[in-house]
């Protein structure tokens, strides 16, 4: 599978923008806030209406459904949903890889979604994302509400699954010394790119 390639997407929102992200690279967004970075990651995976191309290697997004792009691209936004009342009811067995990676051990499949912490909800969403085989990953802000440990803990996660995997990255972060730490590429944008 070779990388993701953005052509032009646009909306009402954006101005036309093109990236590249190489297989096994990760290509870190910064920017002010209200700059248009989650609206580009949410035009990528065909949630919000949008003009232009985008390729994941020679498979163009217009040429399949909807909820199959977004299985083969995968989303994680800065806040998760969840679904059902447990954390294990959104796993299955062999999907639960990574728990201990993440800090967590197997009693927190028994743990009440609304039991949990900011920063929980999210190392867990990560799993849930990864436990998908995604072929690309979108990750808006993926470590934000973590302490210091738990910021690392994620960050090795991805670049392991990246790495293993050969998947483009696309992750946006206002932490310059993370982008230092995961990126391969850097690309600010600024108010000029959107509208």
């Amino acid at each position: 599978m070779s990388g993701l390639r953005v052509v032009k997407l646009s909306n009402k929102f954006l101005r036309p923008i093109s990236l590249s992200v190489p297989s096994g690279k990760c290509l870190c967004l910064s920017g002010p806030s209200g700059v248009g970075k989650t609206l580009l990651l949410r035009a990528i995976v065909d949630l919000d209406p949008s003009h232009g191309k985008v390729f994941l290697g020679t498979v163009e997004h217009m040429s399949v459904d909807g909820p199959t792009w977004r299985r083969k691209v995968g989303l994680l936004p800065a806040e998760s949903h969840w679904w059902r009342e447990r954390v294990g009811a959104h796993f299955a067995e062999a999907q639960t890889v990574g728990l201990e990676q993440l800090g967590f051990d197997a009693k927190v499949l028994d743990r009440r979604i609304a039991g949990l912490s900011t920063g929980e909800r999210q190392r867990l969403a990560l799993l849930r994302l990864l436990s998908q085989r995604p072929k690309a990953l979108l990750l808006d802000e993926p470590t934000a509400s973590l302490d210091p440990k738990n910021v690392r803990r994620v960050e090795k996660l991805i670049v392991t699954y990246r790495s293993k995997h050969k998947i483009p990255v696309l992750w946006v972060s206002h932490d310059s010394r993370q982008i230092k730490r995961v990126g391969d590429q850097h690309l600010r944008m600024t108010p000029h790119d959107s509208s």
